[in-house]
């Protein structure tokens, strides 16, 4: 029976991505999303993976929703902390609540999925968890002071995590992307866009395919023993 993959943010970008590569792969995949509807029907619709709204800031609406894809598809084997937004602001100019949005939707979540899973993969002696973190939370980045904390702390967490679950058959690893071709970074101005990729040795923005190839390895029956590691992803921008 094929395992079930959840992945937070799921309906576009590297979520997206990753989505269809696990089902790819041969997994049962559902997609978490928090606003977009619109975009969740169309991706849906395109891709016949099941999306299911939720907000993964909020820990009570983790454990309703976990349960919910439990109750349709079986136990969650497997995770992907993929949700993440951005209030970009230097610090004199950030106030306290684009700091606590980004800390609660980026990092909280994978608190509040893991501690929501953790309990059936221990019983089960098996599980993957994969965080979503950033080349910005291992090399910091101007005006993200709440962006690169947040996917500092990922790390950290991904390093702990994974020392508590070696021994019952859950590894935790994280990927580090770098920038990559998403609605995110299209976002980003273009005379800053090609002082970014200027910087990149390879020469271009990363797919969002290749982060999900990533995934697909880390999260494999095979790959059990690799955990407690932080994949980068980056086009050599920054060597970790």
């Amino acid at each position: 029976m094929a395992r079930t993959a959840l992945v937070t943010g799921g309906t576009r970008g590297i979520g997206e991505a990753v989505c269809v590569a696990l089902k790819e792969a041969g997994y049962t995949v559902a997609a978490n999303y928090g606003g977009n509807d619109e975009r969740a029907r169309e991706f849906t619709q395109r891709t016949g993976i099941p999306a299911y709204k939720w907000d993964v800031s909020d820990f009570d609406a983790c454990q309703e929703g976990v349960r919910k894809v439990e109750a349709d598809l079986g136990p969650v084997e497997v995770v992907v902390n993929n949700a993440g937004i951005t209030r970009d602001g230097t610090m004199h100019r950030m106030n306290a609540k684009s700091w606590q949005e980004v800390i609660d939707t980026n990092l909280g979540s994978c608190f509040n999925m893991c501690r929501v899973v953790i309990d059936g993969m221990r019983d089960r002696n098996f599980g993957r968890i994969v965080n979503i973190g950033s080349i910005n939370g291992q090399a910091g980045q101007y005006g993200q002071v709440n962006y690169a904390a947040a996917k500092s702390g990922i790390h950290g967490f991904t390093k702990a995590l994974a020392q508590e679950g070696a021994a019952k058959g859950i590894t935790v690893n994280a990927i580090a992307p770098g920038y990559i071709d998403t609605d995110m970074v299209r976002a980003v101005p273009k005379e800053v866009l090609e002082k970014i990729v200027a910087r990149v040795p390879v020469g271009r923005l990363g797919q969002a395919s290749e982060i999900a190839r990533g995934v697909v390895f880390l999260v494999a029956d095979e790959a059990g023993f690799v955990t407690g590691s932080t994949l980068s992803i980056n086009g050599g921008q920054h060597m970790y």
